[in-house]
């Protein structure tokens, strides 16, 4: 059987399919990987790439459509509003990669086309070709909704093909049902992948004292740098913890002299560096939200834009976590992050409600028999 998976090339959309590939490589199927450029995240993969579309990057498109509202930043506006402009953004992203995935549907004849929502041509390619789909959500937010949200930008697209619209795929949830996802299709526990780095020796084990990790994901920092954890690295001085800034290679300058007690980190997998911290502070991204539920530590989310409402919202609800607008971290907001002991209960058992959850491998004879259902 051969399995193409395509996304926006971003750690977010493609790192959650990762596992997914990997239990269907290991039972003996071919895996193949076409992205638009920049793919160097998903390189130390081991999958096979190919590339597709005109090398404009998730921010060269968000540029083009900035005009219509798209944008990655968004305080005062509602997750439907962010989600619906975030459609504008990622179809315009999409655009010139609908005549490479045909390319390489037509020319490698996968069995079965994994997508994520964010992808605005992998339904057309499925209906187009009748190839069957799975939708591989990575997170709390509606998949089905997203690709409404994307044909809706995408009509003129589906008119020049002679498509009616979006195939109806399998969903894919990988989350907790308390958290959400679409629901109506197959559900596994999320298995993070982080990619490839460098683990420091000494936080390959517990500190001496608390640690705190902070982290904005892969796409906060490119475009509004590191302002939403300034009031955190201010008040970091007054709490009993060592605070682990793992930002990448984020300029720290507005940050100006941080505290002792801060240390700063170079790419670092956050599942690593979270199985050795006692709590979390991040923008609210699902895989850093999903990658420390797996750690079951307690976190702090400063939602910014994209998704990080709802999943504020999912978090929050369940127990395991805080919330608050940056300009609100203080140093008592953040000694009860370490030392709530209810938010780490809450934390633990949304744990243990996800690796209760069937692995990425009980997924392969699904896929099978997808694929063989369409023969």
């Amino acid at each position: 059987m051969r399995i193409l998976f395509t996304g926006p090339a971003a750690a977010g959309h493609l790192f959650p399919m990762v596992p997914t590939a990997q239990a269907l490589r290991a039972a003996g199927h071919e895996v193949l990987f076409a992205a638009s450029l920049p793919l160097d995240q998903l390189r130390g993969s081991g999958f096979p790439l190919t590339e597709i579309g005109d090398g404009s990057s998730i921010q060269d498109a968000f540029a083009r459509s900035a005009e219509r509202g798209a944008g990655y930043v968004n305080h005062d506006r509602t997750q439907d509003e962010i989600l619906a402009l975030a459609a504008v953004g990622f179809a315009e992203l999409s655009r010139p990669t609908v005549p490479g995935l045909l390319d390489v549907a037509e020319q490698w004849r996968p069995d079965v086309l994994v997508f994520d929502s964010f992808q605005a041509a992998a339904p057309l390619v499925a209906a187009k070709l009748g190839i069957p789909s799975v939708l591989h959500n990575f997170g709390v937010t509606s998949g089905h909704g997203m690709v409404a949200r994307l044909a809706a930008n995408f009509e003129d697209v589906y008119k020049e093909h002679g498509v009616d619209g979006p195939a109806r795929p399998m969903a894919l949830d990988v989350l907790p049902a308390s958290l959400g996802g679409d629901g109506d299709g197959w559900r596994v526990r999320y298995v993070p992948y982080n990619g490839g780095g460098l683990v420091p020796a000494d936080l390959l084990r517990r500190g001496e004292r608390p640690r705190i990790a902070v982290t904005l994901g892969t796409v906060l920092t490119q475009v509004d740098g590191v302002r939403a954890i300034a009031g955190l690295a201010a008040a970091a001085g007054t709490v009993d913890a060592e605070f682990l800034f793992a930002v990448g290679g984020a300029d720290l300058s507005l940050l100006g002299d941080l505290p002792d007690n801060v240390r700063t980190l170079p790419w670092v997998p956050l599942a690593e560096l979270l199985s050795v911290t006692d709590a979390v502070v991040h923008h609210g991204g699902s895989g850093t939200m999903l990658t420390a539920l797996t750690a079951g530590v307690p976190q702090l989310l400063l939602p910014q834009g994209a998704d990080h409402f709802a999943n504020a919202d999912a978090l929050v609800a369940a127990g395991a976590a805080l919330r608050a607008r940056s300009e609100e971290v203080d140093g008592e907001l953040l000694t009860r992050l370490l030392t709530d002991t209810a938010l780490r209960a809450s934390a633990t058992a949304l744990r243990a409600e996800n690796a209760a959850l069937p692995a990425p491998a009980s997924l392969v004879p699904e896929f099978e028999a997808l694929a063989a259902a369409s023969r």
